[in-house]
């Protein structure tokens, strides 16, 4: 797929990886959607990168929010055909500890939000992908990019929750690509390794120093832009299907 003719909603897009994606497929000449929660700050991100992109505010795992903000990105890009899911949250919580048993509604919050909410985007966009032209050659009406993390893998101690969402979106990546492959839309997932995002930028200097020493090569963190450049290479490059490329300098996580 030619960047310049993508016309896709980044979940997550007013902050981090998201916001790094869609001002990347904005300067390629993509039209772009950012679906965000409505409290973030997507309307002034949105505004920043011009008339190619729009803020659609939805929460990931209403089933309503999220079927108002592809319609309002579909009417804004003339159509629908990639969908970039960046949206997630992450909670430590040790399944127990001195404080007791994890909250089992901590937990399920992850799920919800992180696994549930990308299953979500994707199940209701691709009904827009389906109605679109097929490209020349190769008949490809859509590109689907979900966003794992190496802790699908490599889980630290109090990182349950999260392992186990983002370990569900690797195991649905090859399902999920057979059920939309007869339609012509693929789709892959990208599991980051340490990132400079907002939340790590929650972090102390020192800790975050002591994060990006534990990267093998290069010794540093990752950069969302890292992230965005690997997201268009996906949309462009039509044999990339039902695969997880993780990105993450050779890191191996250890317990903690």
């Amino acid at each position: 797929m030619e960047l310049k003719s993508v016309k896709a909603v980044v979940t997550g897009g007013a902050s981090g990886l998201g916001r790094a994606t869609a001002a990347r497929l904005v300067a390629a000449g993509a039209r772009v959607a950012l679906l965000d929660r409505p409290a973030s700050a997507g309307a002034d991100v949105a505004k920043s990168m011009g008339p190619a992109a729009v803020f659609t505010p939805a929460d990931v795992t209403s089933a309503e929010e999220v079927t108002a903000a592809l319609e309002a990105a579909v009417r804004h890009g003339d159509g629908l055909n990639v969908l970039v899911n960046c949206a997630g949250i992450g909670t430590a919580m040790k399944t127990f500890g001195s404080r007791g048993p994890a909250r089992l509604e901590d937990f399920t919050r992850v799920i919800q939000v992180n696994l549930i909410g990308t299953f979500n985007c994707i199940r209701l966009a691709a009904p827009h992908m389906a109605k679109n032209t097929p490209t020349p050659g190769d008949g490809e009406r859509g590109v689907v990019i979900n966003t794992a993390s190496v802790a699908a893998f490599d889980g630290q101690i109090g990182q349950a929750a999260y392992s186990a969402s983002k370990g569900g979106i690797v195991g649905m990546t090859l399902p999920v690509a057979r059920d939309l492959a007869e339609l012509g839309i693929r789709v892959c997932t990208i599991a980051p390794g340490i990132f400079e995002t907002p939340l790590l930028g929650t972090l102390p200097e020192s800790v975050r120093a002591s994060l990006a020493a534990q990267v093998p090569f290069p010794k540093r963190l990752g950069q969302p832009d890292e992230y965005a450049a690997l997201a268009l290479h996906i949309i462009t490059n039509a044999m990339l299907n039902a695969e997880t490329i993780r990105l993450d300098g050779a890191i191996r996580m250890q317990p903690r």
